[in-house]
């Protein structure tokens, strides 16, 4: 298969290293390189070491590479040498690098990119969500759009699955025994889990005849808050209270807190709109690939703790 030329990942982190552990396996030995930061490379910690020892296992060939302080130009000299890019990078290195990353993948001629889209329906959503990040990823959008040379997939996912139960986002609070829902209890919510999105997105790559210039939906999970609230009582065996948001509460506290990017956050997941598609329309819906649900997802999350 043409993909089995060379590939390049961007990054081992949770989504990097989901999506190598599933694709290594599947292509030539020694096809796959990943993109990693010098200091995990030269000065690992700890957990940098198993990961590395994990990837020398799968015979990844890992290249030290400082994406944040990197100019355009020297980013595309790197990307040149490769056939595919897939973008695991996430919004760790600040604001601008996806748009730099996609014009780097363009400037190189990268026959076919893989960008950071793995969130929610930037075409729905557009630009002006209150969100920058999106605002962000919808311009990478129109540029890839406005050239024919580099051949685009999106892989559309939601948030992850762990982000709902993330302290920080204020959605579960297993400690307060509070479940919070955002602008309605109906307004409903995508996710997908970085294990689904390391298997989908290898299967979306390697598909024959080849998906070309597309979006391309998946998911875990799709749910409304008060699903969810009817989930965390059933996996936990309590009764949460349930607290709602409305779009007037979190618009009130981005306008007190305008530097706060949760709070943007949770505005933003409020709106229902691009948030959320049908599961049963999505790839690995239409494949009979199977997913982890948010109900299995928990249940094995708590056995554990």
């Amino acid at each position: 298969m043409t993909e089995q030329k060379s590939i390049l990942v961007l990054g081992a982190g949770e989504l990097g290293l989901a999506v190598l552990r599933q694709l290594a396996p599947r292509v030539k030995p020694g096809t796959v390189t990943v993109l990693v930061s010098p200091q995990s490379l030269h000065e690992p910690s700890a957990a940098q070491q198993q990961t590395a020892d994990e990837l020398n296992a799968m015979n990844v060939r890992m290249v030290a590479f400082d994406l944040a302080a990197a100019t355009e130009e020297a980013l595309s000299a790197q990307l040149r040498q490769f056939h595919t890019v897939i973008n695991c990078t996430g919004f760790v290195a600040g604001p601008g690098t996806q748009m730099k990353l996609t014009r780097a993948a363009l400037a190189a001629g990268v026959l076919r990119y893989f960008p950071w889209q793995f969130g929610v329906d930037y075409d729905v959503v557009g630009k002006g969500s209150g969100q920058p990040v999106f605002d962000e990823q919808h311009e990478v959008r129109l540029l890839l759009r406005g050239q024919a040379k580099t051949e685009w997939v999106i892989v559309s996912t939601g948030m992850f699955t762990s982000f709902l139960f993330e302290p920080a986002t204020g959605l579960v609070d297993f400690d307060a025994g509070i479940v919070r829902g955002l602008g309605s209890w109906e307004t409903q919510i995508t996710v997908t889990t970085p294990e689904d999105i390391g298997t989908l997105t290898t299967a979306i790559l390697l598909e024959e005849p080849r998906i070309v210039n597309r979006v391309v939906y998946v998911a875990s999970d799709t749910v409304s808050y008060g699903q969810l609230a009817d989930i965390v009582d059933s996996v936990t065996g309590r009764r949460f209270e349930r607290q709602l948001l409305t779009p007037e509460m979190l618009a009130a506290a981005c306008a007190e807190h305008p530097d706060d990017g949760m709070a943007r956050y949770r505005l933003a997941f409020s709106r229902g709109d691009g948030m959320w598609w049908d599961k049963s329309t999505t790839y690995n819906a239409q494949r009979a690939i199977r997913t982890t649900d948010i109900n299995t997802w928990l249940g094995s999350r708590r056995s554990r703790q």
